[in-house]
């Protein structure tokens, strides 16, 4: 026995938002095996610590919700890719199931009030609607509502959180799958810091995210997609973000179906001639 727990190599150290149990914490170990999960209570700690010198405190990557299939973007993540030294290896595409967990012992009647993030509570309007007596209470992250509820043994609680978090903390599955439409997904990024000045493409990378600025002048941004459109690049999404301390100016960040080729190459070189600024976020294995 001594000599098999020898030979075992620990795994990379993975940085996610949230408690374990999260669905940050599912897809980080689907994404990265073996992963050691590092939960963090705030997005900017777990950029902090991909760049962090300490070894206490630095993590080898980090896996962060980008994208749901309902709610959207999540922007604040979008910012600290275009303004940390990060850079996308892979995406990932979880399929988010909702579940109503209690302690052990609560029944359904007994609960008044139900804890999670706003979102998922957003995305069980329908379990809400039927049962009017329950009150909905926003809480930090899902799978911190859960152990919320067993640390303070609350019997007119539950929250809303994934299986694993119920596995977790030791709640019980009242009712599983309550989220109102089944067609939901979240989209999670896998990043890896640039400190050492190396970007890591895996094999198979056939898409890539893009982040720039227009100047100020008539058909920027037509001019900025023909690069692509000349190449017979295809763009899968683009959307705005202000510029934070100047007013009514944007970031464009757009998703290319294209990996490390000439042609996307000379398109970027293209690009970074037309815009005040290009970054290039991640190229990597479409999900």
């Amino acid at each position: 026995m001594k000599g098999i727990a020898s030979n075992r190599v620990a795994g990379p150290r993975v940085a996610i938002q949230g408690e374990l149990g999260a669905f940050s914490h599912e897809a980080a170990e689907r994404m990265v095996p073996r992963a050691r999960i590092v939960p963090c209570t705030r997005s900017l700690e777990v950029f902090d610590r991909l760049g962090a010198g300490s070894a206490q405190r630095s993590v080898d990557v980090a896996v962060v919700p980008i994208e749901n299939s309902l709610a959207g973007s999540v922007l604040e993540h979008f910012d600290l890719l275009l303004t940390r030294n990060v850079f996308v290896q892979r995406e990932f595409s979880l399929r988010i199931v909702h579940n109503l967990i209690a302690a052990p012992g609560v029944k359904l009647p007994d609960i008044r009030r139900v804890y999670s993030h706003p979102v998922a509570l957003d995305q069980c309007r329908e379990f809400f609607r039927l049962h009017p007596k329950i009150e909905p209470v926003s809480y930090y992250d899902t799978a911190g509502s859960v152990k919320h509820i067993l640390a303070e043994d609350l019997r007119d609680a539950a929250a809303v959180a994934s299986r694993r978090a119920a596995g977790v903390y030791g709640g019980k599955i009242l009712r599983a799958g309550i989220e109102d439409n089944k067609q939901n997904f979240t989209r999670f990024f896998l990043v890896q810091s640039l400190a050492s000045g190396k970007r890591k493409i895996l094999p198979g990378a056939n898409k890539t995210s893009i982040a720039f600025a227009l100047k100020n002048v008539p058909g920027a941004l037509f001019k900025a997609l023909s690069v692509f459109a000349l190449r017979d690049i295809s763009l899968t999404k683009i959307e705005s973000r202000p510029v934070k301390g100047r007013p009514w100016e944007y970031v464009f960040y757009a998703d290319l179906l294209c990996g490390p080729t000439p042609e996307a190459a000379n398109a970027l070189r293209h690009l970074d001639e037309i815009t005040e600024f290009a970054k290039v976020l991640g190229v990597y294995p479409a999900a």
